[in-house]
């Protein structure tokens, strides 16, 4: 006999957390490295879930894979906790006398932050561990905690082609019935399935409430088993720990109404202990597996009715037909807008594009770039590019601000990664980072798709057009441009570089990117003093000025106002060169001196003009 067969006759049930366990004896480190250290406590866990009724237990190895390892400086103790892990495993069965399998478990790498980790690092660092677990010779093959089905569908495929024993593929959902990437569940089981998994199923997050809501909409599997591994509840935050508070009679109840769904194998993920293991057995004892079920159909999320607005070309139909001017205005630094406001309304006479609102440039908080976008778009019917970066929201955060510049029909956004918090005026606040700029323009394509990044649906689709930053500051600058293209495959629709004061990076950054169809704004920010020359020079992260341009600078001295009308000069010369090479400029203007940036609007106005009449002229 063996697992597959168990299951063809009867429902099974696995053991709980491991985790949950050790947090509430007050251990809280590496779970995994206890094999080595205190091999005793596991096999007591193990013991106490075998003796609660489970017929199935998993390796303490969770996050025994070299990269989770690295974090507790463990990366060379891959081979020694893997195997010590199975052994104990093993150890527990034999003296229970009991007829238990043993499943060497694997977690997933990537959560929200798909980038973080490349599909080839995370398919070195799996291998390693398989051949471990599979030299060890467990019973199966546990794949758990997979909210990236890529990542998943990739591990699966690897351990697929190296064993014949089962594989258990269970995913996590941040909503019910829906994986992250917006596939639903049934279909995400069809592909595991057709790669070759025996059991596929859910873990964590999902607490037994919603876990069976997401199995009502499964059919029963053809060649394959349903597993369930609920979480206990819904957490809380007791004294700074988590607690967990759901009773076994819950989880008794729970089991009746998991079988009733089709599923096969149950066991229990975070919060959950013996006694729910417990509770479980005794309720699936005398109940026989289920093979027909009706399936409930999700009802359809009827589509919101839209306000019809009158069309406008998007920034990219823009630049990409004529010479298009862009302006950063930053928001204030005090509650007074009065200098604000008359800027905006010098701008608008001038006549651009649009004008990019910073979101809390260099680390410094200013008044909400949304509050000043929805003043620019109402009272001066001016186009807003508000920036959003990931360092001030998580996650949460993130998606409510997207949703809300969609209510507020503000649709053009700069997607940045954000200067980090130690540059700003509170160096000891927060930096989330939930998100790379990656991550970021990837979330907001996927609500164009009328997707949260959960998968759910939003409702109606959003129409976001998104600029994303491009830094030419660089030694190698094919680098940089890689990196441009990486943002490409996110989806920005065009890009926006740093400030440049270089006639020669200009020409660089042309002949660097001249083989993409994808616009670029050229960045020029004019100097003010010879100050505010050396500050960017030598403290603007990311940003090198050419010795010329700085000793232009401090030939005018502490001049303001010559400060001034030379910095204009170096930047109208920028915008010579540039102006031929690129349709989009994008001035930033400095400290709230809108006059500086309305001259060399008007300067750009006029050589366009000026190119205009010379063609008329031609003709």
């Amino acid at each position: 006999m063996g697992l597959i067969q168990d299951l063809e006759k009867q429902i099974l049930i696995a053991d709980g957390a491991m985790g949950t366990l050790l947090y509430s004896y007050g251990i809280d480190r590496c779970f995994e490295e206890l094999n080595v250290s205190n091999p005793q406590e596991i096999e007591r866990i193990h013991r106490e879930y075998i003796e609660a009724g489970a017929k199935i237990i998993q390796t303490n190895t969770y996050g025994a894979n070299r990269i989770k390892l690295a974090r507790y400086g463990l990366e060379n103790e891959v081979q020694e906790i893997n195997a010590k892990a199975v052994e104990i495993a093993k150890k527990t069965v034999k003296t229970s006398g009991k007829p238990v399998y043993v499943l060497g478990t694997i977690g997933g790498i990537r959560t929200f932050q798909k980038a973080i980790f490349s599909t080839n690092d995370i398919l070195q660092c799996f291998e390693e561990q398989l051949d471990i677990l599979l030299e060890e010779q467990v019973d199966g093959i546990l794949l758990e905690t997979y909210y990236d089905l890529d990542e998943l569908k990739a591990v699966l495929e690897v351990a697929r082609k190296k064993t014949d024993l089962p594989i258990m593929a269970n995913v996590s959902l941040h909503e019910k019935g829906v994986l992250q990437s917006g596939t639903p569940l049934a279909e995400g089981f069809n592909q595991l399935i057709d790669l070759g998994a025996n059991i596929v199923g859910l873990n964590c997050r999902l607490g037994p409430y919603h876990m069976i809501q997401s199995f009502e909409e499964i059919p029963i599997p053809n060649g394959a088993f349903l597993s369930a591994y609920p979480n206990g509840s819904l957490p809380r935050m007791e004294d700074g720990r988590l607690v967990y508070e759901s009773d076994e009679q819950y989880f008794y109840e729970a089991a009746i109404q998991f079988v009733k769904e089709g599923v096969r194998l149950l066991g229990g993920c975070c919060g959950t202990r013996p006694e729910h293991i417990r509770a479980m057995a005794e309720a699936v004892k005398n109940l026989s597996p289920v093979t027909e079920k009706k399936v409930i159909k999700e009802k359809p999320i009827i589509q919101l009715t839209q306000i019809q607005q009158v069309h406008e070309p998007s920034l990219v139909d823009i630049v990409k037909s004529r010479r298009s001017v862009i302006v950063e205005f930053d928001p204030p630094k005090t509650l007074p807008m009065s200098q604000f406001l008359s800027g905006v309304s010098a701008l608008k006479n001038a006549k651009i594009d649009a004008i990019t609102l910073a979101d809390n440039s260099l680390a410094s908080p200013r008044i909400s770039n949304v509050a000043c976008a929805q003043i620019v778009k109402n009272r001066y019917h001016l186009r807003p590019i508000v920036h959003l970066t990931c360092r001030d929201r998580n996650l949460i955060g993130i998606q409510s601000h997207l949703m809300g510049l969609h209510a507020l029909g503000i649709h053009d956004i700069l997607a940045l990664t954000g200067d980090p918090t130690k540059i700003g005026d509170f160096p000891g606040a927060s930096s989330v980072f939930d998100l790379t700029s990656f991550d970021l323009i990837r979330l907001i394509k996927q609500f164009n798709e009328g997707l949260s990044y959960s998968g759910t649906s939003l409702g109606e689709k959003t129409n976001f057009t998104v600029a994303a930053a491009f830094n030419p500051h660089v030694k190698i600058i094919e680098k940089s441009v890689a990196r441009l293209e990486k943002k490409i495959h996110s989806g920005a629709d065009y890009f926006i570089t740093q400030p440049v004061y270089s006639e020669e990076l200009i020409m660089n950054i042309y002949e660097a990117t001249k083989h993409l169809d994808v616009p670029i704004y050229i960045g020029i920010m004019p100097l003010t003093s010879t100050r505010n020359a050396e500050f960017i020079h030598n403290e603007v992260p990311g940003i090198k000025l050419p010795d010329s341009v700085r000793e232009q600078m401090k030939k005018v001295g502490n001049d303001k106002e010559q400060g001034k009308r030379e910095g204009i000069a170096i930047a109208k010369h920028l915008i010579d060169v540039a102006f031929d090479l690129f349709h989009g400029i994008y001035l930033i203007t400095p400290f709230l001196n809108y006059q500086m940036s309305v001259e060399l609007i008007n300067y750009i106005h006029e050589k366009e003009q000026m190119k205009v009449e010379r063609e008329i002229t031609s003709v």
